[in-house]
């Protein structure tokens, strides 16, 4: 019998909090062993077990912001594909409603950024393309972002390849 209380699963929640005209982002740069490591992300992680996306969503904030969330949208299922680690599949949401006060977070630099400025930090090649696709407010869409190393080498929206 195994032990899947301590497994890793691959699933797991991204959360971009929106206030005005910004996202509420993390600077990766606590951790030592980091795939994100000094890149710009949003908040999320790993789902535990029997939890729903949503339930991973609202712990994840929780835990990392202090926040808890009132109002959240799912934006897209993104998996995330590359030659050196397992396959991800990741809920991509954002939220506009929340209640609390931020803490300190283990794992990065908690701070606003005007969406306008994103495209200049440090941020994964793909995470352009759905910052592009939650800007032009697509629905629910399914992206595929395939890498070998940190090169974004295939890009597929809704099952299309795209360049």
């Amino acid at each position: 019998m195994s032990n899947t209380a301590n497994k890793k699963h691959n699933c797991t929640t991204l959360c971009y909090i929106e206030r005005e005209d910004s996202y509420l982002m993390m600077h990766r740069v606590k951790k030592e062993k980091d795939i994100n490591k000094d890149k710009w992300v949003g908040v999320g992680g790993h789902f535990e077990e029997g939890e729903s996306p949503e339930e991973c969503l609202l712990r994840e904030v929780r835990e990392e912001t202090g926040l808890e969330l009132t109002s959240w949208k799912l934006r897209g299922v993104i998996t995330f594909s590359t030659d050196t680690y397992p396959t991800e599949y990741m809920f991509l949401y954002t939220a506009d409603g929340y209640t609390g006060e931020m803490i300190e977070c283990n794992e990065g630099n908690l701070e606003w950024v005007k969406k306008s400025d994103v495209y200049d930090l440090p941020i994964w090649e793909g995470d352009k393309v759905f910052f592009r696709l939650m800007k032009e407010d697509v629905p629910v869409f399914s992206l595929k972002l395939r890498y070998e190393g940190d090169t974004l080498v295939e890009t597929v929206l809704n099952g299309v390849n795209v360049e």
